[in-house]
């Protein structure tokens, strides 16, 4: 075989051949990610150090639940695998991520704000896990973000006002949780005659009010049962008053009548 034909083989071959690397922040992002979570029933058997080092090639993935654009992951989705653990801060480094799906897991702690580095975020679904802890207003930074699903968790505090900012923002849902205070106006607001969001993205949070959500009308008759047993008890008391005063004056008027009775049996008859 000729000079150019060896050259030639070994072009096909390399081509053919994955790279020997992936990008750095990349691999990072998956050991930290894979460090931080705990995986009982062996369902992402391949994340290893060997797969992170060469996780994507162009748009060919060899790691499982992970989706690569132009050699860099773009999308995770690691659904229902009854993962437990946390969400690791160092998915930050992931850079190029469009969509992050952790849904229907039993993963704990917060959710950390250091995702607001994945400015290029379009999809983030942490629904269905133990989260706890407030959500981070930072993820507002996220300004792609269209949808945010963070559904049937244990989050407390506010809903960021922030997030009225994100003008993308076409599916929201906060609902089960322990969430507090108003509903950012910008994410409750009318469009015609239609919320930007309905209530049953809000539904779920006993402390959380404001429109799209009804009255709290739990609240409205608290009120009115503090009201009505202050007018009953007050009713009460000036019954038993009243009925005091007449037990007291018919009392006085009976020892009156018996004063009057000895005292006419002791004066002479004249």
């Amino acid at each position: 075989m000729g000079g150019w034909g060896v050259v030639l083989v070994c072009l096909l071959l390399c081509a053919g051949a994955p790279p020997s690397w992936s990008d750095p922040d990349d691999e990072a992002c998956l050991t930290h990610l894979s460090e931080s979570l705990e995986d009982p029933t062996k369902a992402l058997q391949n994340w290893t150090k060997s797969t992170f080092a060469n996780a994507c090639s162009g748009f060919t993935s060899y790691l499982q639940g992970a989706t690569c654009n132009n050699g860099r992951i773009y999308k995770l989705s690691l659904t229902n695998l009854s993962l437990r653990g946390t969400i690791s801060p160092y998915l930050s480094n992931c850079t190029n991520l469009q969509s992050l799906d952790l849904s229907s897991n039993a993963l704990t702690g917060p959710i950390p704000s250091d995702l607001q580095s994945l400015v290029n975020l379009a999809l983030l679904n942490l629904s269905s896990n133990h989260l706890e802890g407030e959500i981070p207003p930072q993820l507002a930074i996220c300004a792609y973000l269209n949808v945010i699903d963070l559904h049937d968790n244990s989050l407390t505090g506010p809903i960021p006002q922030q997030f009225g900012l994100l003008v993308r923002l076409s599916a929201f849902d906060v609902s089960n949780n322990r969430l507090s205070g108003l509903i950012p106006p910008n994410l409750g607001n009318r469009s015609g005659n239609f919320p930007r969001f309905n209530a049953s993205s809000f539904e779920g949070n006993k402390d959380l009010y404001g429109y799209p959500l009804a009255p709290l009308k739990s609240r409205g008759l608290s009120i009115l049962a503090i009201v009505g047993i202050g007018l009953g008890s007050g009713f009460v008391s000036l019954v038993l008053s009243f009925t005091a005063v007449c037990i007291w004056l018919r009392v006085t008027e009976q020892k009156m009548t018996s004063e009057e009775g000895k005292i006419s049996q002791l004066m002479p008859d004249y």
